[in-house]
């Protein structure tokens, strides 16, 4: 579109007795050598006179508004001008908030900062969403068990279609199974008839749900909005189009015969599952001689939080085991339940029925470490436990034994086959390549037709559990518009299952209604931008199809690669990982942060340093140091980018031909503790970054001057000492010898 500029710029919350407005304005106009046609200056930007005065101008024709006030993180309401293009320059948290008022100092940076705003939009277009034809708004659960049973309801109960498959003859998995539920309501006492039975009614009757039972999925293909599902019955193979999926697999119990130290092989040691079946046939007995057993004991994390087994907790063992304790109490009063414990966790208000069950004279709960379980004669056994509360080892007896054992998510074996398939594949025998000490290749779960793999990624080193943004997005996985729910995702009971696949349930209704709009799902759930490359240049060297952390990139027959555009979470990965350069949004391109570094001012005298600070927890931690009156180095320009994985290594030699002294990639920390919004982001520009540094060196510029510092959004205290730490350190070193040239 042909633009007209109007740049406006706010004189409120200390803005305007920090600069000088006027100059500002002129100043920054007239040395973009972009033609500005309005420049004007209001109290109060956002007040309704602030906002009216825009909307004047954009009414006789303004499209292209540079906005020189507060954050764009904030005012984003009053700041919505739709059909234009808007800019928002931070002057208020980068230069009045954080400088020191009315110096040559910060003058000049508010200059560079609106300088870098025009130019931006110069650079910049009018997005458009890219909406894809024949769209589905259909939602598919994988799984039939309480967490995939509550999605399809939730889902079907909003009025969109749902599909489910269930592998087993029937609906309800492990809670179909139980013979009791804890207490759901006060005052936690009673045990209550298992309820998966009224969702299993509800959803049979629900006309939004179509219900594929003994089924499993063949295949997945497509994308958001357009995944094509191949599902295979007992009757042949049917195709379906989904918007979304949720998937819901489920869990199975840990492999008992591992725990033959804890006595299991032994005719009276039991799991808590087979303790369930007991109890739902009537009594509970001796399974070596069928006589009733009147002490029964009962021992914890059977598998779980041991390094030699599952390393995690399983969640509602410990509910399970008072709950099977209250079993024994029930159908004979004169029973005694023992139950050893490494910790009782029962969160919540689940903790009022674990009070119940101390109160009760015939259980008794005793902390310490089992280290056997041996035979006492008579059909009887020995538990023995050390590292008791008392400090005494201590030695019972018991007519059985109830091993509480562990939650495994059922994708853990297909993700045990990929990881031993990648292991046999550097050996050159992945077409023999087996899990498990020589089990066959599992049945994967949604056989998803992705360059990276057939299933969701799993959490790294955690045993098959499907990923997740664990911190600030726990529902999402790296595959838009597919979602974990329940025990695929990490272990929970019931309760936790059922709210978590109602949050998946709504995510899965995101994904559907922003793809019909051509908006990105996630994070940036408000862009109607996507990736535009300029294939004539592309060299199919395949770095963008390999580092999409999404799998948003395939590639043809050729070798080319391609996108499926509503995999795009828009992160930028891919325009940071091409050496082409080829990769561009509307609003975001190589080109357009070059051009904005290339603006920046360089004295003769004097440092100049560039911040290229990720939009997800850098740029949130400056505004809140500024709010915090935190001062930063007024040698500083910060450049917001969407995330460090997006950083093309072409501006680091912008920044330095210009002169600029050094450069920090200010982004997400990493690790086993941390999350990058775009999964990998940080990782990424840390890797190409030591390249570049390698490269300095060779043009006799110290590596020092690029650096990458990681910030969590909430250590905004530490991050201006962070920054100014840097500059000093490049100080020390001296300028840049390109300066000037």
């Amino acid at each position: 579109m042909e633009k007209k500029y109007g740049v406006y710029i706010c004189k409120g919350c200390s803005i305007g007795a920090s600069i000088d407005i006027e100059k500002l304005g002129n100043t920054a106009a007239k040395e973009t050598k972009i033609p500005v046609d309005i420049v004007k200056s209001h109290d109060i930007l956002c007040s309704p006179e602030g906002i009216e005065l825009i909307k004047s101008d954009i009414k006789s024709g303004t499209n292209t508004l540079i906005l020189a006030a507060c954050s764009p993180r904030v005012k984003y309401e009053e700041f919505d001008f739709p059909g234009t293009i808007t800019e928002r320059v931070n002057i208020r948290e980068l230069v009045a908030w954080s400088q020191q008022p009315n110096t040559e100092d910060s003058q000049m940076l508010a200059t560079d900062y609106l300088k870098m705003g025009i130019i931006r939009t110069q650079k910049g277009d009018l997005p458009e969403p890219n909406i894809l034809p024949d769209l589905s708004s259909a939602i598919l659960v994988v799984g039939g068990g309480i967490a995939g049973l509550t999605a399809a309801l939730e889902a079907a109960n909003a009025g969109y279609q749902v599909v489910l498959v269930e592998k087993e003859a029937e609906l309800g998995g492990w809670a179909a199974k139980l013979y009791k539920e804890t207490p759901r309501e006060y005052p936690y006492e009673s045990l209550i008839e298992p309820t998966i039975f009224g969702k299993i009614k509800e959803a049979e009757s629900n006309s939004n749900i179509k219900i594929f039972k003994s089924a499993v999925v063949e295949k997945t293909d497509g994308q958001p909005g357009l995944l094509d599902v191949t599902i295979k019955t007992s009757s042949g193979s049917e195709i379906i189009r989904v918007g979304s999926i949720i998937m819901a697999a489920g869990w199975k119990p840990y492999d008992a015969n591992k725990l033959g130290y804890l006595g299991y092989g032994k005719p009276n040691v039991i799991t808590s599952v087979q303790m369930e079946e007991m109890a739902k046939r009537g009594k509970i007995i001796r399974p070596s001689d069928g006589k009733e057993a009147k002490k029964v004991a009962f021992i914890q994390c059977a598998g779980s939080r041991d390094p030699n087994h599952l390393p995690y907790c399983s969640a509602f063992c410990c509910g399970t085991s008072l709950k099977q304790a209250k079993y024994v109490r029930e159908k004979n009063s004169d029973a005694v339940a023992m139950i050893f414990y490494k910790d009782i966790r029962t969160p919540g208000q689940s903790e009022l029925f674990y009070k119940n069950m101390q109160n009760d004279p015939g259980v008794l709960l005793t902390k310490g470490d089992v280290t056997g379980v041996s035979d006492a004669g008579n059909g009887s056994l020995y538990v023995e436990a050390e590292n008791t509360l008392m400090g005494e080892k201590i030695k019972v007896e018991a007519d059985l034994v109830v091993l509480a054992i562990g939650v495994v998510p059922n994708t853990r074996a297909p993700q045990e086959y990929l990881d031993g398939l990648t292991e046999a594949g550097k050996k050159g025998d992945a077409a023999k390549a087996t899990y498990l000490e020589g089990t066959p290749k599992p049945d994967f779960i949604l056989n998803l037709t992705y360059k990276q793999g057939p299933e969701l990624p799993s959490v790294e080193g955690y045993y098959g559990f499907a990923d997740s943004n664990f911190i600030c997005f726990q529902y999402e996985t790296r595959r838009t518009g597919i979602y974990a729910a329940g025990c695929v995702k990490q272990p929970m009971n019931m309760s936790e299952a059922q709210l978590d696949a109602a949050g998946t349930a709504l995510k899965a209704i995101q994904c559907v209604e922003h793809t019909a709009k051509g908006i990105a799902v996630h994070p940036r759930a408000w862009d109607t931008t996507f990736p535009d490359p300029f294939m004539n240049k592309c060299t199919s060297c395949k770095r963008c199809t390999e580092e999409c952390p999404f799998g948003a990139i395939d590639e043809d027959a050729k070798g080319t690669p391609f996108y499926k555009i509503n995999r795009c979470r828009r992160c930028g990965t891919c325009m940071g990982a091409c050496p082409e350069r080829i990769v561009s949004f509307k609003d975001y391109s190589v080109d357009m942060i070059g051009s904005m570094i290339k603006s920046v001012e360089v004295p003769e005298e004097g440092f100049r340093f560039i911040v290229l600070a990720c939009e997800n927890d850098a740029y949130p931690a400056l505004d809140s140091a500024a709010i915090n009156r935190k001062q930063l180095n007024p040698s500083v320009r910060i450049v917001p980018v969407r995330c460090l994985g997006s950083t093309n290594l072409v501006w680091v030699a912008d920044a330095f031909s210009r002169g600029i002294d050094g450069l920090v990639l200010l982004g997400c920390k990493y690790g086993e503790n941390y999350q990058c919004h775009f999964v990998k982001g940080s990782e990424l520009a840390n890797y190409r970054f030591s390249k570049v540094q390698e490269t300095l060196n060779k043009l006799q510029l110290e590596a020092e001057r690029c650096q990458l510092l990681q910030v969590a959004i909430s250590e905004y205290d530490k991050l201006p000492d962070m920054i100014n730490d840097f500059v000093k350190k490049i100080e020390d070193i001296g300028p840049n010898p390109f300066k000037g040239f």
